[in-house]
């Protein structure tokens, strides 16, 4: 840290200011601000700007807090499936031949920057072109709040598997291979992750849990790096370490807004990397088509592993992109003398113009799947996947949406009154098994996804009340869209942080929408008041100031 705030000069703030204002104003047209981080980049490149030590630095602390919170939220048994180690060394091996030929059709066909690729060259960057990027695909799922969705895990799984393979081929690229000294750091790391959950039974919330998380990712990559393996890899396998811990939620949200500080630098390094050329730019231009094919193989790869039509669709467009792993791949090869210093150029255009694509892509990726629906069906699996079978609702007339601390604590003022019948669904595994060990009777669903409702059976189906308690108000938007277009006619209500977020809930539907901080005061009062007058019998108690009468679901048509 001391390296990285020595390194800023007088340049440095206004660079983060203009990369501000370009993400503001991409922002206000509908994309993610990192489109405008990566043009941001670019643009400062063009006005002669060379990057400089502390965005580097800022670019390499993001990625590694990146990763480590990935590890947080990461369940390691979502590797173990076939439809994510499968379906990623097969999709790498056909993509990875399929662009070193199209490449080398390029070179034989005379195109400019193309002719100085041969066999070896053409290979290597076809690997490369086959992967698709962490850093990005992490953004869009934390954007839409589908980190721990069912597509969501499914492309993180996909991620990671990648990521080992770019460790290997990075040792074997460079000629360093990790040292004896890895397998027995692993076989440490394993046996005190006792140690490590009681160090996180002891510390509370605050700067000694932030600064426990920033030592674990920032060690960890240092660690692994000692034994000549990937750093980043180690952040990622110290948050897997304390992944299932009950504190990991709190972590992850603790350094939300360092992580998000620190990446700027890595978009703005990479829009930074060259100044492109017509050359580089059309070269880029023709290799961007092929994500269209990647998208494509990864839908055909998942359908035939048995994954739901709208979840292989959902997946495969998140990982419809190139990989900052390129630029590695580019950088070695340029060293290595495999390729002209051009080509780490053209990666860097081709890596943030798919970055700007996949971005218009994953915007509309429900439109999408709602467009081509018919067509897209034909290729669904006839079995299911364990866990992925058509959901009964029979009987139950209020859904908690989301099973966290509002929609835990709403669950048992369902469950006290006794009138109804009460489900929670919530898409994380954990909290899903913590609620049913509690009594609440919760089950494993991705409500946001249009996946979701399409496996409701209208005939088995009695739920009057939809009660949304997720903590992205994002989800709870699209949740009530969801449920609005699915037929559902009855109550819907949300829980908010900000006034902002109650009139886009209830575009899409909600009849009742609750500011959790604006009414948390009241209940606040109320609760103290009703304790007061209890304890002092000798005053007499005023009237109860009642809120908003709940709905009765059986009187909800």
């Amino acid at each position: 840290m001391e390296t990285l705030f020595s390194s800023i000069d007088y340049k440095d703030p206004i660079w983060i200011a203009v990369a501000f204002v370009f993400g503001l104003l991409v922002r206000l047209i509908g994309l993610p601000p990192l489109v405008g981080f990566l043009v941001a980049g670019f643009t400062l490149n063009a006005l002669g700007v060379e990057n400089s030590l502390f965005l580097n630095e800022m670019a390499d602390l993001g990625v590694t807090l990146l990763m480590f919170i990935i590890g947080l939220k990461l369940r390691i048994k979502e590797l173990a499936r076939a439809e994510v180690w499968c379906v990623t060394l097969v999709h790498m091996i056909l993509l990875s031949l399929f662009f070193a030929l199209w490449l080398l059709l390029f070179q034989k066909a005379g195109f400019p920057l193309f002719d100085n690729l041969n066999l070896k060259s053409a290979a290597v960057m076809g690997f490369a072109m086959s992967f698709s990027s962490t850093v990005f695909v992490m953004k869009v799922l934390e954007t839409r709040g589908d980190l721990i969705a069912g597509y969501g895990r499914m492309a993180i799984g996909v991620l990671i598997v990648q990521d080992i393979a770019a460790v290997v081929f990075l040792g074997f690229s460079t000629g360093k291979l990790p040292s004896v000294w890895a397998a027995i750091l692993i076989l440490i790391l394993m046996l005190g992750r006792r140690v490590l959950y009681k160090l996180l039974n002891y510390i509370d919330h605050g700067e000694l849990l932030v600064l426990f998380g920033l030592t674990l990712a920032l060690g960890g990559a240092a660690l692994f790096e000692a034994v000549d393996l990937k750093g980043d890899l180690g952040a990622l396998i110290f948050g897997v370490l304390l992944s299932t811990h009950a504190k990991t939620g709190d972590l992850a949200r603790d350094l939300f807004s360092m992580k998000e500080l620190f990446l700027i630098g890595f978009f703005l390094s990479i829009g930074m990397a060259g100044l492109p050329t017509f050359a580089t730019v059309a070269a880029a231009a023709v290799l961007l088509l092929a994500i269209l094919l990647k998208s494509c193989a990864f839908f055909f790869l998942f359908s035939r592993f048995r994954v739901r039509s709208r979840t292989a669709v959902a997946a495969s467009i998140a990982l419809g992109n190139y990989s900052e792993f390129g630029l590695i791949v580019a950088s070695v090869s340029v060293s290595a003398g495999w390729l002209p210093e051009s080509w780490l150029i053209t990666m860097a255009v081709l890596v943030a113009s798919s970055f700007v694509v996949s971005s218009v892509f994953n915007n509309r990726a429900d439109d999408i799947f709602s467009r081509f629906n018919a067509r897209l069906i034909r290729f669904q699996h006839d079995k299911r996947l364990a866990g992925d079978e058509n959901i009964d609702l029979t009987g139950y007339q209020i859904l908690v949406c989301g099973m966290g601390r509002v929609g835990g604590g709403a669950y048992d003022r369902f469950a006290e009154q006794g009138r109804y019948k009460v489900l929670g669904l919530d898409f994380d595994e954990v909290v899903v098994q913590r609620r049913n060990q509690a009594g609440q009777k919760t089950i494993f669903a991705n409500f946001s996804s249009p996946d979701f409702w399409n496996r409701l059976n209208p005939d088995q189906f009695d739920v009057k009340w939809i009660v949304l308690c997720s903590p992205n108000p994002n989800t709870s938007r699209v949740t009530a869209g969801l449920a609005r277009n699915w037929g559902f006619k009855g109550f819907i209500s949300a829980s908010s942080k900000y006034p902002e977020d109650e009139e886009t809930l209830r575009e899409e539907g909600v009849d009742a929408v609750f500011n959790i901080y604006a009414e948390a005061g009241a209940g606040l009062a109320q609760h103290g008041l009703t304790l007061f007058y209890r304890k002092s019998k000798d005053i007499e108690p005023p009237e109860t100031q009642e809120g908003p009468a709940e709905p009765d679901p059986s009187a909800v048509s």
